[in-house]
């Protein structure tokens, strides 16, 4: 099932680096084609967005009331859901607050020896756009995993779109999106729908910000929109990397793995173990466990195209493969997990131990699950209340200030050939006139 790769070989770092490029090339490239979508809707607004809903989703007529989810219709969806998933939600919602409570920042403000006032003033952004896929990934944990951070941090508007013309609208999803006070929802998907996010028509409100998951029209979209508004991130489809020992369960580790592959078929199990014998193992688990799971077509795809083994010696070259890897959930089923990790510097999140699979992550922990993939978390990191936060820097130049400083300001600017910087400063030390 899993293809099997000697860790301790010379090329293995190679060889991982062929398997992510060949998994990013493969995901189809709609770049042009996304392209042209946005421009068309910058343009032509609601009339752009008809015209693409209409053809994607083979729709003879559609209206501009019919792009937007009116309150009668909220409150139906609503009431069709259960009690049990509707108290789940709400769990999920208070523990992932308390969370992203921690994370916010405070500003500071400081008088250095020349009297000169200094400070770093925070807030938020106006308002954010989020965008919930249709099909097999609409999810209700994308939309508390996105809203719940710019709640924290103190946005006003926040509107949200998902693909809902001829797919039934998922109650969890919309009892979500009202739990997190969200303004409007749009019926709209696709980079339709960002364009729409990103300059605005008469239904959807334009936004400062686009958050979330989608498909490679969506990412492609948001691409081509970012300077224009913000965006969280360029994300892939999801990938966990496990580690695992000789006292490790097989059958939870298995699970694991095939609970990250049916998310896409595009998706990346990895098993790291240095035990050679618990890798078969797995390997003959995951075929058994496969058999009964709804999405086994996905899961089986995605671990044959994408999933692999390594068999790994020791814990130095696990702790390489681990940080050239940069997996966007990272799971140490070890006995001793500290071993490692100490060690990893790259890593979206990292669930540790043999009781915290990712699968609790991606729901009700605590932490973000909108997370870096395709080895980008070597330089960035999941979502969080950061993210929708502003900062400022706020600088007032006492006369001593300018007498001590300017000379040396002078010097530089006409270093760099900016004889304006210089003048600029030059007539104060001059001419200076006012108070403190």
């Amino acid at each position: 099932m899993l293809k099997f790769l000697d860790g301790n070989s010379k090329n293995i770092f190679k060889k991982i680096e062929d398997i992510s490029t060949q998994r990013k090339r493969l995901q189809e490239n709609k770049s042009s084609i996304s392209k042209q979508i946005v421009i068309q809707v910058r343009k032509n607004k609601d009339k752009a967005i008809i015209k693409f809903e209409k053809k994607f989703n083979k729709l003879a007529k559609i209206n501009k009331k019919d792009l937007i989810f009116s309150n009668k219709e909220i409150k139906e969806i609503i009431n069709s859901l259960d009690k049990k998933t509707k108290k789940s939600i709400d769990i999920a919602y208070q523990r992932l607050k308390k969370f992203h409570l921690f994370q916010r920042l405070k500003g500071f403000k400081l008088k250095d020896n020349l009297n000169n006032i200094l400070e770093y003033k925070n807030s938020p952004i106006d308002s954010v756009g989020i965008y919930v896929p249709g099909g097999t990934a609409n999810y209700p944990s994308s939309v508390l995993m996105s809203c719940i951070p710019a709640i924290v941090a103190g946005v006003k508007k926040i509107y949200m779109t998902t693909p809902a013309l001829v797919n039934k609208p998922n109650p969890a999803v919309i009892y979500a999106a009202r739990k997190c006070g969200i303004k409007e929802i749009y019926k709209v998907g696709g980079a339709q729908a960002v364009a729409g996010l990103a300059y605005g028509t008469s239904i959807i409100k334009k936004v400062d910000k686009i958050v979330g998951p989608g498909n490679a029209f969506v990412v492609s979209a948001k691409k081509e929109v970012f300077g224009d508004v913000g965006i969280d991130m360029i994300a892939g489809p999801s990938e966990v990397t496990v580690v695992a020992d000789k006292y490790s369960n097989p059958e939870w580790i298995a699970a694991d793995l095939i609970a990250q592959a049916e998310h896409d078929k595009f998706s990346q199990s990895i098993l790291i173990s240095d035990d050679i014998k618990l890798i078969k193992k797995i390997n003959i688990i995951i075929r058994n466990q496969l058999l009964n799971l709804p999405k086994k077509e996905i899961a089986s795809y995605s671990l044959k195209r994408f999933g692999y083994t390594l068999f790994v010696k020791n814990y130095s070259q696990i702790l390489k493969i681990i940080n050239s890897i940069a997996p966007e959930h990272l799971e140490l089923n070890l006995r001793k997990p500290n071993k490692i990790l100490n060690g990893v510097k790259n890593a979206g999140s990292i669930f540790i131990g043999k009781l915290s699979p990712e699968a609790i992550g991606d729901y009700i922990a605590g932490p973000n699950h909108i997370l870096p993939t395709t080895s980008s978390a070597k330089f960035s990191s999941g979502l969080s209340v950061f993210d929708f936060i502003k900062r400022h820097s706020l600088i007032k130049i006492s006369k001593t200030g300018i007498e001590r400083l300017g000379p040396s300001v002078i010097n530089l600017a006409r270093y760099e050939n900016l004889e304006g910087h210089a003048r600029s400063v030059e007539m104060r030390l001059n001419k200076y006139k006012g108070n403190k």
